[in-house]
């Protein structure tokens, strides 16, 4: 086997197994790092929908209370949760791996009641008040499901003005929702949570996709590097040693007066070409004394 054949291949194995290693390494991390993007995302849409729900309990509700009042008909738009659920309608069309509900135990929608392990979330922070967030992770039909959630309070007094009591509650929504459902609230009460849901497919293919990229600049840096290492191998080793190598072999065939090697440095290479150049020219030399004394004898 040829060395530079040798060299390849035993850079090729050393660099499969430590690549093999890095890429176990990263893709560990780029799946860590995947999850956290989403959970980020999540949290950020959320944050906006908590915006859009002070907005409308400040600014919205004040001007529709009057023109609802007037007309007598229940506007959702007054309402908070209908607002925060509408504008993450629209940031769902950019981002439709993701989902959002203001799960509540006692909601006036029933569209709003929260499912059985949305029920538990919910217990989880009214039996534990200072617990301001969870993450978790459930089996749906369609595979694993990562969530967020944050528990939902009644902040504002003007929100018991609507579910304290049916008799204080405006007439336009009794007509629409009844008077059966979400009542009894009480101030600081926890009454439901905001939960953004996310397939665990997204940030599973987020980092393949990422692993995919290392990989492929891997095996470019791979091959560029070992072109390099090959190119730089023949200058200052392959080739010196076919020299060395010819030179010996004239030698053996009785041709001693060939030109000395170049001896460019003073590398190991550079060292033995001089010292082959220095065996040849005493081997010359004493083949010239063996031929002199050879004709002295004759003569």
């Amino acid at each position: 086997m040829k060395l530079l054949t040798r060299f390849n291949l035993i850079f090729i194995l050393i660099f499969g197994i430590g690549t093999a290693f890095a890429i176990w390494l990263a893709y560990v991390y780029l799946r860590s790092d995947a999850k956290a993007h989403v959970l980020e995302q999540a949290k950020l849409m959320m944050e906006t929908t908590l915006a859009n729900r002070q907005y409308t309990t400040e600014q919205i509700k004040p001007l529709l209370d009057k023109v609802q009042q007037h007309d007598s008909v229940f506007l959702p738009q007054t309402v908070p949760a209908y607002s925060a659920t509408q504008v993450f309608d629209y940031l769902h069309k950019g981002n439709p791996e993701y989902f959002y509900k203001e799960a509540t135990l006692n909601p006036t929608n029933p569209v709003d009641r929260a499912e059985d392990w949305e029920a538990d979330v919910i217990n989880a922070f009214r039996n534990d008040p200072t617990r301001i967030e969870i993450v978790g992770e459930r089996d749906t039909p369609t595979g694993k499901s990562l969530f967020l959630a944050h528990p939902l309070h009644v902040t504002e007094q003007s929100c018991l003005d609507c579910h304290s009591t049916p008799n204080v509650a405006p007439a336009a929504m009794i007509r629409q929702y009844g008077s059966n459902n979400g009542f009894g609230w009480k101030l600081h009460e926890i009454i439901g949570a905001q939960i953004v849901s996310v397939p665990e497919a997204l940030p599973i293919q987020l980092a393949d996709r990422a692993l995919r990229r290392l990989i492929f600049y891997l095996v470019v840096m791979a091959v560029i590097a070992l072109l390099i290492l090959d190119t730089v191998l023949i200058a200052t080793v392959i080739r010196p040693v076919s020299r060395l190598s010819r030179v010996a072999d004239e030698i053996s065939q009785g041709k001693v007066d060939g030109e000395d090697l170049p001896v460019k440095g003073k590398d190991e290479i550079s060292v033995l070409a001089a010292s082959f150049n220095r065996m040849q020219r005493s081997l010359a030399r004493a083949i010239k004394l063996l031929e002199a004394e050879e004709e002295g004898e004759h003569s």
